[in-house]
């Protein structure tokens, strides 16, 4: 479970809360490091030195790192995602920050771009990530929140998209703070076990 580490959402009592919970229920436990902008929930693109940009994440990182040892992967979230993929210096930042904090991680991203690129150059292993409840264009990358498209809201169709991908990707995400999250969680979880 992708667990915020106080850069767009998240403290101290949230993670352990949600790591709790990972533990209970045998979930692996995830990094979700952002831009430092809890105000529009990490998804406004920041202009940061690289410097600036690692100290942030290696600071969120560590934030997890106090309340588990046992992190698994890291995935960025919202901006810094489609910032990082898109250039590799970005990329370098935050994922070079987050590994020197969290030590040898899987790191979840597209299946192509500057994510990639970077986590193999860092040696570290990469899981192909696919979107059951978000809209993509011809490219690959997401159709932007605000457009039309952008979310799927509807559990049939996020578990038809989730059909579509299994095979081509290594992980599902399914976002959860749309309003028909846990339906869609549960239709694509369904899916999956089907599958």
């Amino acid at each position: 479970m992708n667990v915020a580490c106080g850069g767009h959402a998240g403290d101290a009592a949230s993670m352990k809360r949600v790591v709790a919970f990972c533990k209970q229920s045998g979930t692996a436990v995830g990094a979700h490091p952002s831009f430092p902008d809890r105000e529009n929930f990490g998804r406004r693109a920041m202009t940061m030195t690289p410097e600036a940009l690692g100290e942030s994440v290696a600071a969120q990182c560590a934030l997890l790192g106090d309340v588990t040892k046992d992190v698994a992967y890291v995935k960025l979230h919202g901006a810094l995602y489609h910032a990082a993929n898109a250039h590799a210096d970005v990329a370098r930042a935050a994922l070079g920050a987050a590994h020197r904090v969290l030590g040898n991680v899987t790191v979840i991203g597209p299946e192509r771009g500057a994510i990639a690129e970077v986590a193999g150059a860092l040696g570290l292993r990469y899981a192909r990530e696919g979107f059951a409840d978000r809209g993509v264009r011809a490219d690959g990358t997401l159709v932007p929140r605000g457009e039309p498209g952008a979310m799927i809201d509807d559990p049939t169709v996020a578990a038809a998209r989730a059909r579509e991908l299994v095979g081509a990707v290594d992980t599902i995400c399914v976002h959860g703070d749309g309003p028909n999250a846990l339906a869609i969680a549960r239709a694509v979880r369904a899916l999956l076990d089907d599958a």
